[in-house]
């Protein structure tokens, strides 16, 4: 397995990266000696890559879901054993957290010495896997989001830093997390010290998420906005039961029900702006038990996605009440639970400009691309984000050979990630660490 077209890069400038640099120029970023720094070469990678590849197919093969992930767990100790790392396993969930130490640590402009985290999740989703791959699930779970590739790539990022650790002037923390399809997995290890596992906070924070139909090897990013908060508004509409023959009798909740649906979709678009907008899906309705019959009771359950702190606080405070001045209005009652699920992704500038820069500059600048717009997806590493400085963003995994219009998205029953970038994945996380490391000791 080759790395797609990476340059070789052995040292690093702890000034790594100009502020003024743009994603098209990868030069910005200067990889001379001027801090005796070694890091990874893209033949390093290739070294690892038919390992990574296997460790990979073994995770895809025996996915698990949620926080309790006890095989995924075994085998990601068993590939990092031996290695010279501090390990610590969670106590409410199968996580893992690793300290590399440096042998060049010393202290920054703080006085402390600096530690920047990497994190890749391990769990994967209840699907049943329609892949045709040879290694592929059959539990009616899959890795249909590419959880096994961000396991994998993240094992190999520890083994590069690993070989060149004497050289590293700040630590590493690998955070190996459970549980981000809906169970906030990154919180709960946040609530278990992973921030602060190598001592003192971590100063930067970086993750990459694998897409099943995107081009093999392009990372894309943004400053700002990533990717969207995530909230749910249950509504329970509570009428009075009677004939279907006979509405008049009784109080529809379906109907009601019915109508905001729609009243939801025009407040948003008179009320909430373009620019920093508001997504809101009702996803499930369920009501009645038979066609001639008006039930008590009726109950939708509604996605809220927004992109600002702002837009969550106001959705949050206006959507409940207008679903009960609405049903109100009808003459019904209406209960509303409104729960915060997930913040925003927000990237910080300096560091998203740093994430892509780093990748134009180990494999070109046409394979970095800076987004325009934010995803409506959601992602709990926003927990990191929240506390830490730091960027996300998202690496290509499409079959090489899989022509486009057969490619099918991450939580697909068919999705289908190669594992021909893992080498990169493992590289591209590696210099993040180390150059960020380089400019934290500089600082």
């Amino acid at each position: 397995m080759n790395s797609l077209s990476a340059t070789d890069t052995t040292s690093v400038s702890p000034s790594t990266v100009d502020s003024s640099a743009t994603v098209a120029d990868p030069a910005a970023i200067d990889t001379s000696a001027a801090l005796d720094l070694a890091l990874p070469t893209a033949d390093d990678a290739n070294d690892i890559a038919p390992g990574l590849v296997t460790l990979r197919r073994a995770l895809h093969e025996n996915v698990e879901v949620g926080l309790d992930l006890p095989i995924t767990q075994k085998l990601v100790l068993e590939a990092i054993e031996g290695l010279d790392v501090e390990v610590s396993t969670g106590e409410n969930l199968s996580s893992i957290v690793v300290v590399l130490r440096g042998g060049a640590r010393k202290t920054d402009s703080t006085g402390v010495v600096p530690a920047v985290l990497l994190r890749g999740d391990m769990d994967g989703l209840p699907v049943t896997e329609a892949t045709g791959f040879d290694f592929a699930a059959t539990s009616g779970r899959m890795h249909a989001c590419g959880h096994d590739l961000h396991t994998a790539g993240l094992v190999g990022a520890l083994k590069l830093l690993h070989r060149d650790r004497e050289t590293l002037p700040g630590d590493v923390v690998f955070m190996f997390q459970p549980g981000e399809e809906g169970f906030d997995g990154a919180g709960k290890m946040i609530d278990e010290g992973v921030l602060d596992a190598a001592g003192p906070r971590v100063k930067a924070a970086f993750g990459i998420h694998v897409s099943a139909d995107a081009d093999l090897g392009v990372v894309s990013s943004r400053p700002g906005p990533y990717m969207a908060a995530f909230s749910k508004m249950t509504i329970t509409v509570n009428g009075k039961g009677t004939h279907a023959s006979r509405p008049a009798t009784g109080k529809d909740p379906i109907q009601v029900g019915a109508m905001l649906v729609g009243q939801l979709q025009e407040y948003v678009s008179r009320r909430f702006d373009i620019f920093d907008p508001l997504v809101v899906t009702v996803g499930q309705f369920n009501g009645g038990t038979a066609p001639n019959v008006i039930p008590d009771v009726a109950q939708l359950v509604v996605s809220v996605r927004s992109f600002s702190d702002e837009a969550t606080t106001r959705a949050e405070a206006e959507l409940p009440q207008l679903v009960t001045e609405l049903v109100a209005a009808h003459g019904l009652e209406a209960d509303v639970d409104y729960e915060r699920v997930l913040p925003p992704t927000i990237n910080n500038d300096g560091e998203a400009d740093f994430f892509l820069e780093t990748f134009a500059d180990l494999f070109g600048a046409d394979r970095a691309v800076e987004r325009a717009n934010p995803i409506p997806g959601s992602e709990d590493f926003s927990r990191v984000l929240e506390r830490v400085p730091g960027a996300y963003g998202h690496f290509g995994a499409a079959l090489p050979n899989l022509p486009v219009d057969e490619r099918e998205a991450n939580h697909s029953p068919r999705a289908r990630h190669s594992d021909d970038g893992l080498a990169d994945q493992a590289l591209f996380l590696a210099h993040l660490a180390g150059r960020k490391l380089a400019q934290l000791a500089q600082n």
